[in-house]
């Protein structure tokens, strides 16, 4: 069983771990990573691609054969390719995206690395995020990699979670909570 595990669940986790397992066997660990990642941009800019994915609408069959010319016509390896017939094969498509979302953190685990999700209502410069990766590090003494969200209903501000701790700087959360104290003054 890979490091980490405990934080790595479900069907997504399950899948993430077969192929990480798989992956390190080869010492594929950074190309199974960057195809994931190409595979990622792929589905977010690929609303067709997203549907079929995501869809129960079509067959085993019809996913499988589509996907794999979409991937083989992509260049992205044969070990992924194969993986995610079976996944494909398993009617397990639409837990893709968490997928590898759980294989990025298994890569991160092995890596020494620590993830921290960051919500902001706006695209961070690269120097924000030089600084914000530069600052995390610090605090958890370790290698922190930035998982980065854009929300815009936080409406400004930040929101990081590094393992267990939470720091919510939105401006959302700071009228919510203005917004409370205001209905307990009367």
């Amino acid at each position: 069983m890979t490091a980490d595990s405990s934080t790595i669940s479900g069907v997504a986790g399950r899948y993430a771990t077969a192929l990480f397992d798989l992956a390190r066997e080869v010492d594929a660990v950074d190309a199974v990573a960057a195809d994931l990642t190409r595979i990622e941009a792929m589905i977010a800019e690929s609303s067709e691609l997203a549907h079929l994915v995501r869809s129960p609408v079509f067959s085993r069959e019809d996913q499988g054969r589509a996907l794999a010319a979409v991937l083989e016509r992509a260049g992205i390896g044969d070990l992924v390719r194969r993986f995610l017939g079976v996944v494909a094969a398993n009617r397990r498509l639409f837990s893709l995206p968490q997928t590898i979302r759980a294989f990025r953190q298994l890569v991160a685990a092995h890596r020494g690395q620590v993830t921290a999700r960051v919500n902001t209502a706006t695209p961070l410069s690269d120097p924000q995020i030089a600084a914000l990766k530069t600052a995390l590090s610090q605090a958890a003494k370790a290698d922190v990699d930035l998982d980065i969200w854009i929300d815009p209903a936080l409406i400004g501000g930040v929101v990081v979670q590094l393992g267990s701790r939470l720091v919510d700087a939105s401006v959302r959360t700071k009228l919510q909570n203005l917004k409370n104290a205001m209905k307990g003054v009367g």
